[in-house]
């Protein structure tokens, strides 16, 4: 069995599967999660749904199908998604040794 590059914490999962419920995501799109390029050099990282390509892999979180690209995956390890909620703001964090990444 594979081990999965990233965790995703129960409440960021909460929050996906209710996603998934309200916006009625059709059948065949998963969750993905990786990495998107920026200017001079930065890198950020995203959520979001889409069907599955021939560079991903797949990994499940309780009942939540993950598309990672194979590419993407080296810079994802021990990554950790979270959902946050302060007091003027709420969404999703990404988390490497307790700080955050990207929002």
């Amino acid at each position: 069995m594979e081990i999965n590059p990233i965790k995703i914490t129960e409440r960021a999962l909460a929050e996906i599967e209710g996603i998934i419920s309200q916006k009625k995501i059709p059948e065949g799109y998963f969750l993905r999660i990786g990495m998107k390029g920026g200017g001079c050099g930065a890198a950020g990282f995203f959520l979001g749904f889409d069907t599955p390509t021939e560079h991903d892999k797949k990994f499940i979180f309780e009942e939540v199908e993950v598309l990672i690209d194979k590419r993407h995956i080296m810079y994802l390890l021990d990554m950790h998604v979270d959902f946050e909620e302060r007091k003027d703001e709420q969404g999703f964090v990404f988390l490497k040794n307790d700080k955050v990444v990207k929002e």
